[in-house]
């Protein structure tokens, strides 16, 4: 069995010409493949990481960085403390 052109992991990396992400999918779908991505690609398993970490990650990709970032929360694929002073790679 094929992956749909549309969904497949090359349909991820071609929102990234050049290594950058030309914006983020409105379509819930298509974000979700993204964020995986970027949790799979930016963060280690087991690995807290600071606000700032996580934005300098981000901002290797995208300048909305704190879209990206809530997302990234919203989604469960990062969990961060109450006081957001740490995050980790969930998921």
């Amino acid at each position: 069995m094929s992956e749909n052109a549309a969904t497949g992991p090359r349909a991820v990396t071609a929102l990234f010409p050049g290594g950058r992400l030309t914006a983020i999918p409105r379509k819930t779908a298509r974000r979700e493949q993204v964020l995986v991505h970027l949790s799979e690609t930016l963060f280690e398993r087991d690995r807290d990481y600071s606000e700032r970490e996580v934005n300098d990650a981000l901002l290797t990709v995208h300048d909305d960085f704190s879209a990206l970032r809530r997302y990234l929360v919203i989604g469960g694929h990062l969990s961060r403390t109450r006081d957001g002073s740490s995050y980790r790679r969930g998921k």
